[in-house]
């Protein structure tokens, strides 16, 4: 209806357009009866130059501004992606010649490969736009948890008492799906808590679905004895819930709770107990049992000292430090590159920081903000963690270092979610555009470039 209306006031209306275009004449008789005509155009002409110089500087530093987020994600992300992939060559040579038949590159082009699987799903998920992310929440987690329980299934494969890997049939290799878990777990958080967020303060929609379904894939994963990944989980829970606008009594009987949980887990397997204990002090520590990696990586870091003993030149990484390329890469980054090198990684993850807080503070979705929130906090406690176990600030817990550390499963779904979180931050108000004209900047001045190097 609004269709052929406009086309019946468009047929009206253009018998008029004549009568209209001869009263246009007029105009010219007014400004001759007024000022002289050579100084109007004079002023006209400065003062269209004037507003828009005052307007465009304003402009670009709010689309600069904009852009920030992205900016922050995109470059830390990447920074730490490329010193990971260095140290993991660096720390795994030694390891890959013993088990690798004499090949010193093996692990490192396996690593090289899920990072190459990874970056392009990254790309592909920053492209994504926010209102897919909400209808792909439900089969996300779904999805999830179906592969999660296949560890429940003769494809599970045990390590080190943890039960958290599955056998992939045909391209032999294995997959540990409570990472992908975290990735479905952040995504549906952020759609369901953003629906209820006005109804957090009853008990019933606080349990139903976001309570039931968190405690479900985080028991999941507990069942198959992976503590690490459940303490990690349960931060991105908590970060959720915050953001979500949870109240505070909430997260203090979760608290008191959880310390029960954790205190029971604890005590139920002999292995964590020894751990626990020989860090708080309470049995002395076994050089060459329980305190024997986190002896190893303090000497790693008290050798490099402020510059390092050099890339490649690293004592520890010959079958001294277990896992010296996965979960204690820290400490090879503290003995090849020294106090520098530790600030510079902890400098790139509080960059990180700084790009995810700004999107749950700038973007005017509370899907988004809740979601990154979670995301936010499964990347950092984790980092925390590990850097907290290798210093010997905690116990050790088997927890890769994000983007730097080796590892398949945890590195394509880490670089999932920086993907999911450039495309939050693409979506934030004026982050688009200042990304258009910065990309329009930049082809103009290749042409320019390509332009001069013709003429030379």
């Amino acid at each position: 209806m609004s269709t052929l209306d406009g086309v019946r006031r468009r047929t009206r209306t253009a018998p008029a357009r004549p009568a209209r275009s001869t009263a246009r004449p007029a105009r010219p008789a007014r400004s001759t009866g007024g000022a002289p005509r050579p100084a109007r155009p004079a002023g006209g002409a400065a003062r269209p130059a004037g507003r828009t110089t005052a307007r465009s500087t304003p402009g670009t530093t709010t689309r600069e501004i904009a852009a920030l987020s992205y900016y922050l994600v995109a470059g830390s992300a990447l920074l730490l992606l490329a010193l990971g992939v260095v140290m993991v060559l660096s720390a795994s040579t030694i390891s890959s010649i013993r088990d690798n038949d004499g090949n010193p590159y093996a692990e490192f082009l396996g690593q090289a490969k899920f990072v190459f699987i990874g970056l392009p799903l990254a790309i592909a998920a920053s492209r994504i736009p926010v209102t897919w992310y909400k209808r792909l929440a439900w089969p996300a987690l779904g999805g999830a948890l179906a592969l999660q329980l296949l560890i429940f299934t003769p494809l599970g494969l045990e390590e080190n008492g943890n039960v958290n890997w599955i056998y992939v049939p045909g391209v032999n290799q294995t997959l540990q799906p409570s990472e992908f878990l975290k990735l479905g777990l952040a995504l549906w958080l952020g759609l369901v808590l953003s629906r209820k967020a006005a109804l957090l303060h009853d008990w019933k929609h606080v349990l139903v679905p976001a309570g039931i379904g968190s405690l479900t894939a985080v028991g999941l994963v507990l069942a198959g004895h992976d503590m690490g990944t459940v303490l990690v989980m349960v931060g991105l829970v908590v970060g959720a819930f915050f953001v979500a606008g949870l109240p505070m009594k909430w997260f203090a009987f979760a608290g008191v709770a959880g310390a029960g949980v954790a205190t029971a887990l604890i005590l139920s397997s002999h292995s964590r107990t020894t751990r626990v204990m020989s860090f708080l002090g309470l049995v002395e520590a076994d050089p060459s049992g329980a305190g024997f990696q986190t002896r190893h990586g303090l000497w790693g870091l008290g050798t490099g000292g402020l510059s390092g003993v050099g890339l490649g030149a690293s004592r520890e990484k010959w079958s001294y430090l277990p896992e010296a390329h996965n979960d204690f890469i820290f400490a090879i980054v503290g003995e090849e590159l020294g106090l520098l090198g530790t600030l510079l990684v902890l400098g790139l993850f509080g960059g990180l920081a700084v790009g995810m807080f700004r999107i749950v503070r700038r973007h005017p979705d509370p899907f988004v903000q809740i979601a990154t929130a979670a995301i936010a906090t499964w990347i950092l406690a984790q980092a925390l963690v590990n850097i907290g176990v290798v210093i010997g600030l905690l116990p050790v817990i088997g927890v890769p270092l994000p983007l730097v550390s080796a590892g398949g499963s945890a590195m394509i779904s880490t670089l999932i979610a920086i993907g999911v979180l450039l495309s939050f931050a693409r979506s934030e108000p004026g982050a688009a555009q200042a990304l258009a004209t910065r990309k329009g900047v930049v082809r103009r001045s290749l042409a320019v470039v390509s332009g001069r190097s013709r003429r030379g």
